[in-house]
């Protein structure tokens, strides 16, 4: 019985891959109309509501990612660990945390030393010191205004 069922499990999956084969997705739905673009133009305005609604700041500029940056270093060189963007991503997410708690300090703390993996990666400095010093950066640096 088994052997059937897996005989018969192995030629569908087969039959189907070989049906899909040649085919392209408007002979597959010939009505569902011009294809979508992939990712959304939005105009700047409409960035800059989106940013707002989600509590993220705007982009630093490279002068004060840098400064981030240095400041990260400065508590160990191994948050950013060379992935600047990254960095500055998480940041920048942080910077919606501190937006909905700004008053809770050990909740920062805690979503900092996450955000930045530091409980995962490097758990030898996943600290209330360390967090502490990655939520004071941020604000500094990413979201003064919070």
């Amino acid at each position: 019985m088994r052997t059937r069922t897996t005989t018969a499990l192995a030629a569908a999956v087969l039959l189907a891959t070989l049906t899909a084969c040649g085919t392209t997705p408007d002979e597959v739905t010939p009505a569902a109309g011009p294809k979508a673009s992939a990712t959304p133009t939005l105009t700047e305005e409409q960035r800059a509501e989106v940013r707002e609604a989600a509590g993220l700041p705007d982009e630093p500029d490279a002068a004060t990612a840098a400064e981030f940056i240095k400041a990260l270093d400065a508590i160990d060189p191994r948050i950013a660990d060379g992935k600047n963007d990254k960095a500055i991503s998480r940041g920048l997410n942080q910077c919606s945390s501190i937006k909905r708690y700004p008053d809770d300090r050990d909740k920062l703390v805690k979503l900092a030393l996450g955000r930045f993996t530091i409980d995962t990666r490097l758990p030898e400095i996943a600290t209330p010191e360390t967090g502490g010093k990655i939520v004071d950066a941020v604000r500094k640096h990413l979201c003064p205004d919070f």
